[in-house]
């Protein structure tokens, strides 16, 4: 566990510590046992994985206040991890939620970030163009914006909104066994609360703000949530290396749907970027 201001983070450490380090970022409705499939295969090349549960979620503190789940808050915690193990930067992989901190991390403190390894979300600017395919496929961020209605409304009737919503993946008692905890529900829509707010519709992304570090963006063709454009206009705003793989048959949780894919990704990734 480890203390940043006033909250307490559950971190995952696997692997050497003399290894290069790799920071993993999962997004909603997981926990760090997200990337169960990938840590092993990075330990066994070499890599000290990090992987917290952000806060919010699984075993962090869920703070009560909306603007606490700030993307900008949750890259501090990351650089907090960085800094608690002694590592100047790191490898950043992040999917969903996680990798809009990766992004966040990577545009505001390039020089901690090696490489960002981007799955399903692409960066802000291009998300934000993704046009109305994108607004069509993020209605849901509307509904998760009515405090108390959207708790209800996932998990009542044993949850059968969420089952729903999630087609049923295989991951989805796990899913509601964490989310049923007190309070955990709440915290994790704080992040759309947060984060993904109507009024942002009406603002207009920064487009001078490029990434600067290396970045391979990774979408999959069966996800509902994200639309390819949003990754692939990324390059747009990539002024260092870009890479995009489109993953074929799996929904939007590729770490658990293309373990064996993702894995071959990401140790060529690093391999190529010592």
């Amino acid at each position: 566990m480890l203390d940043v201001g006033d909250l307490r983070i559950l971190v995952t450490d696997h692997g050497p510590k003399d290894g290069p380090v790799v920071l993993m970022l999962h997004g909603w409705p997981d926990t760090a046992h997200l990337w169960r499939q990938q840590i092993p295969a990075l330990v066994q090349a070499g890599y000290r994985v990090l992987a917290p549960d952000l806060r919010g979620f699984g075993e962090s503190d869920k703070p009560d206040e909306v603007d606490a789940c700030r993307v900008s808050a949750c890259a501090g915690d990351a650089m907090a991890i960085l800094d608690d193990v002694g590592a100047e930067r790191a490898h950043v992989v992040g999917h969903d939620w996680g990798a809009a901190v990766g992004w966040a991390l990577a545009l505001s403190h390039p020089e901690r970030v090696h490489t960002l390894v981007a799955l399903s979300v692409g960066h802000p600017a291009a998300f934000a163009n993704g046009g109305l395919r994108q607004l069509k496929a993020s209605w849901y961020m509307l509904l998760f914006q009515f405090e108390g209605i959207a708790e209800e409304f996932l998990s009542r009737d044993d949850w059968a909104m969420f089952r729903r919503f999630l087609g049923n993946h295989p991951e989805t008692e796990r899913w509601i066994g964490t989310l049923s905890k007190p309070g955990a529900l709440t915290a994790s829509l704080n992040w759309y609360r947060a984060n993904a707010h109507p009024r942002r519709l009406l603002s207009h992304p920064n487009r001078s703000t490029a990434c600067t570090v290396p970045v391979m963006g990774l979408w999959s063709d069966g996800d509902v949530a994200l639309v390819e454009k949003q990754m692939t206009g990324s390059a747009d705003h990539v002024t260092g290396e870009w890479e995009y793989h489109r993953i074929e048959g799996a929904s939007h949780w590729i770490p658990l749907d293309a373990p064996d894919e993702l894995n071959r990704l990401l140790l060529d990734w690093l391999s190529r970027h010592p």
